[in-house]
């Protein structure tokens, strides 16, 4: 078992803590590397992780969802979930590596058609987009059959407030078309997240846990607002609130803070993960 590469680099600064745009007074911050291959394998472990936390999660549906990570020496290729796989049960050593043609260029198993038309085009349309989640959680595949973006109703879902929309191209299908593919694409341009109508959410991040947070964080948000609307109208949060709300708890720093418990969970009790 390859231990887990550290996670966190400690920060010097001082002072109030804050997620927004001013600093991280003196809270961990994400890791650097010395080499290709050392971030490489971070970001396997991570994303082998953030699979067994979907898993526990309860966003696992027979063979549908993937997560992907860009390579840090080859840019152009992504490791992701083999394709019929439980995320409860994937290791680093069970991750494939898929180029931008679908061609499986490590590893000895399936990609998924659907996942690989997808993820091939949000990491060829932004650059700085490291990594990708879908899943087909109950509430955010309800939501999306309402074709409209949450509301600010509660401090949490203000975090992605202005800053996710629906994609309404290809609603419902089996994602196989690469035009469908690219529509998804565009509409996560200068966004976090997206709801594909009829399908469910599509989240990105700077880093493997940003996308996993902001997967986890909207789901959790469409169970509050579908929860929230049986029982009455919800009262919003004012837009200049919710802005600032955003503005704190929306940034990828934010992102990637939130989700470390998750993280640090997964490391005491699924170890084989690192395998």
């Amino acid at each position: 078992m390859a231990a887990p590469t550290q996670d966190t680099t400690t920060s010097s600064s001082s002072g109030t803590a804050a997620l927004g745009g001013g600093g991280t007074g003196g809270l961990p911050t994400p890791p650097t590397f010395a080499t290709s291959a050392e971030e490489r394998l971070h970001r396997k472990q991570q994303l082998a992780g953030a699979f067994r936390i979907f898993g526990r999660f309860g966003f696992g549906e027979g063979i549908a969802g993937h997560i992907t990570v860009r390579d840090p020496e080859d840019p152009e290729m992504f490791w992701v979930n083999p394709f019929g796989m439980s995320f409860r049960h994937i290791r680093v050593s069970d991750l494939i590596m898929v180029d931008h043609h679908g061609t499986v260029r490590h590893g000895n198993r399936p990609v998924n058609q659907a996942g690989f038309v997808i993820h091939s085009a949000v990491h060829a349309e932004h650059p700085h987009i490291v990594a990708a989640a879908h899943a087909h959680s109950v509430h955010g595949k309800a939501w999306s059959s309402l074709g409209r973006p949450l509301d600010p109703i509660t401090q949490d879902a203000c975090a992605l407030y202005e800053n996710h929309g629906v994609v309404h191209e290809g609603a419902g299908a089996v994602v196989l078309d690469p035009e469908a593919g690219r529509a998804l694409a565009r509409g996560l341009t200068g966004r976090k997240m997206v709801f594909h109508q009829n399908h469910g959410i599509f989240s990105v991040g700077e880093t493997v846990a940003e996308a996993a947070w902001w997967f986890i964080s909207t789901e959790r948000n469409c169970q509050a607002q579908l929860l929230a609307e049986a029982a009455g109208t919800p009262t919003l949060v004012d837009h200049a609130n919710a802005r600032f709300t955003a503005e704190q708890t929306g940034t990828p720093y934010a992102g990637w803070f939130s989700y470390q418990p998750l993280w640090d969970e997964v490391v005491r009790t699924d170890p084989d993960l690192f395998d």
